[in-house]
This record gives structure tokens, C-alpha cells and sequence, in this order.
């Protein structure tokens, strides 16, 4: 089981790459603020905060130079996002494929995390489960939240390789927010569909868990008429 550092190290590790692929705080090449900052801002020990760089720095997200800092990496931003363009028409561009693949990988990435997942991880995912449905009902941005979801199951394969998709999955949950808040039926399914993927989870079953998610996905590709 992981224990509670390791899950808010995580947690934390999600909340800077949402500062890289999202906020726009850190470019490519840009350093992250010192320890002692960085770990006041976020209100986590410093060891939180090195053990959440750790994670990142295994992703290749981040690039620790002994002496000098951690430093923002290009794998942080494949597929970089042009925020210059209006939103709904950003949010269109190259939609079908980033779906597809997520129809390709995240279904598989449900059913590993049923089989592999610790005890932690699934619970990770549950609550976080909740909480977009919480951000759903209030109409909050919910951006964040989903991309820690699908994250966090995609960690819990326990596979390099999936994990290495991660920013690609980032991209397509940004484009899939902002397109749900024009089709007000996305937001409705995904709380359904987000409670059937974390109830498999929570049973151990991978089949069901598979199937689940790849519902999810088609109820998004059908309801923001992706073509």
C-alpha cells in the first residue's frame, strides 16, 4: 500500500505539471523556485516537494542539474497548446485524434490499474472522482481535477510507457473541458461514467473497468460531436 507522503507527493507532482501544461507559469527551460519557496507556496514539506520533483524528473517532465536546479524540459509541452487561439476553436484542433488515442490506451490503462493499483492509488482515484463531481455540480473549473484522474490511472498500471502519454492525455481532458462546457450533456455523463469506472476500480475488476472507461470516452466523442 502507498503510504501518505507518497499520495500527496503525487498530488503535488500534479500540481506543478498543471503550473507547466496548463497555468503557463513555467516554459521549457525555465527553473522552478528554490526548495525552500517553492515548498512554502505549495504548503508541503521539502521532502514532499523533492519526492514530487523525483516523480516528475522520472517522467522526464523535469531535469535536475546537481548545483544549478530543476529545470523545465520540451517533454513537458509536446504538443504545445497555442493560447493565442480562441477557445473553442483551440479546443477543436486535432480533437479526433488526441480521442482516438485515448479510446487506444485509456481503457487498457482502466483495466491494468484494476489489476495492478495499491490499495492507495485506487482510493486516490475514487476521491478525486468525487471531487469533479462536486466542481461538475458547482460549475467549477474542473480542469485540473480531470487531468489528475485520468493521471492517476494511468500511474496505477505500474507501466513506463503509459505514463510517458501523460502530456498527450493532458492536451486532449484541456480540449475535452473546455468543448464540454458548450455541450452541457458531457458534464452530466462524465459524473455517471466517472462512478462506473471508480466502482470497477474499487471492485478489482478489470473487464469491467476497461469497458467502463471505453463508455466514457465514446459518450464524449458522441456528445461533443466528434466527427
Amino acid at each position: 500500500m502507498m503510504p501518505d507522503n507518497r499520495i500527496l507527493a503525487q498530488s503535488i507532482a500534479d500540481d506543478i505539471m498543471a503550473m507547466i501544461t496548463i497555468q503557463k507559469r513555467f516554459k521549457v527551460g525555465d527553473k522552478l523556485p528554490n526548495e525552500n519557496d517553492f515548498s512554502k507556496e505549495l504548503n508541503v514539506s521539502r521532502n514532499t516537494l523533492r519526492e514530487a520533483i523525483r516523480i516528475l524528473n522520472t517522467y522526464g517532465i523535469l531535469e535536475i542539474h546537481r548545483g544549478k536546479g530543476t529545470f523545465v524540459t520540451a517533454a513537458a509541452l509536446k504538443g504545445k497548446m497555442n493560447a493565442e487561439l480562441d477557445p473553442v476553436s483551440f479546443a477543436k484542433i486535432d480533437i479526433k485524434d488526441l480521442y482516438e488515442i485515448r479510446l487506444i490506451l485509456e481503457p487498457s490503462a482502466a483495466y491494468l490499474a484494476a489489476k495492478r493499483g495499491t490499495d492507495a492509488e485506487i482510493s486516490r482515484i475514487v476521491k478525486l472522482g468525487k471531487v469533479i463531481e462536486e466542481k461538475i455540480y458547482k460549475h467549477e473549473d474542473r480542469t485540473k481535477e480531470e487531468h489528475a484522474f485520468h493521471t492517476a490511472i494511468a500511474q496505477a498500471t505500474h507501466n513506463k510507457f503509459m505514463n510517458n502519454m501523460i502530456p498527450i492525455l493532458h492536451e486532449a481532458i484541456l480540449k475535452g473541458v473546455v468543448l464540454s462546457h458548450i455541450h452541457g450533456r458531457v458534464a452530466e455523463e462524465t459524473v455517471a461514467d466517472h462512478f462506473m469506472v471508480t466502482d470497477f476500480l474499487s471492485q478489482r475488476n478489470a473487464e469491467g473497468a476497461r469497458d467502463a472507461m471505453r463508455i466514457h470516452i465514446l459518450h464524449a466523442i458522441r456528445s461533443m460531436e466528434i466527427q
